[in-house]
């Protein structure tokens, strides 16, 4: 059984106070099978996440120091989101959740495991949501290694 790890770091990311590691176990990198498509207005459709390809019964850990607020199945698929201290507000689904709202979690504990869901991938994959400041923002602009681009001058 693989685990999907979703690991917050020291440093700035631009958008947030944090950046984020993503291992997958830690001999292999996650497959990335859908990418975040901001909607033009709140209310319209799009895909407020990424999504990871795994598998059912997967074990989730929390990607880092944070405050359960959310843990239980929302249209009949599991829901866990995590308030961290740096603002950022990560959500996972689906998952079958082995927290309960108000746990404190440390960085790399078990939160749940992935729930079997038809409704979104083809194949079995965990939907991360990131948002800041109550906005979603793309996941990939506060996973290291991705980040927002900056340009800088030429010498």
């Amino acid at each position: 059984m693989s685990a999907l790890f979703l690991v917050m770091t020291e440093a700035s990311a631009g958008i947030t106070p944090g950046t984020h590691d993503l291992l997958d176990p830690p001999e292999d990198a996650a497959q990335i099978v859908s990418l975040f498509d901001r909607p033009a207005e709140r209310w319209l459709a799009g895909h407020r996440g990424i999504d990871f390809a795994s598998e059912v019964g997967a074990e989730i850990f929390a990607p880092d120091d944070g405050t359960i607020t959310y843990a239980a199945p929302v249209a009949g698929r599991g829901v866990v989101v995590i308030q961290h201290p740096s603002g950022l507000v990560t959500s996972l689904e689906p998952v079958t959740a082995t927290v309960t709202r108000g746990d404190h979690v440390g960085r790399g504990e078990v939160v749940g495991v992935l729930e079997e869901d038809h409704w979104h991938c083809a194949d079995p994959c965990l939907h991360w949501g990131v948002r800041f400041e109550g906005e979603y923002v793309n996941p990939l602009d506060v996973l290291a290694g991705f980040g927002p681009v900056r340009l800088l001058p030429v010498f």
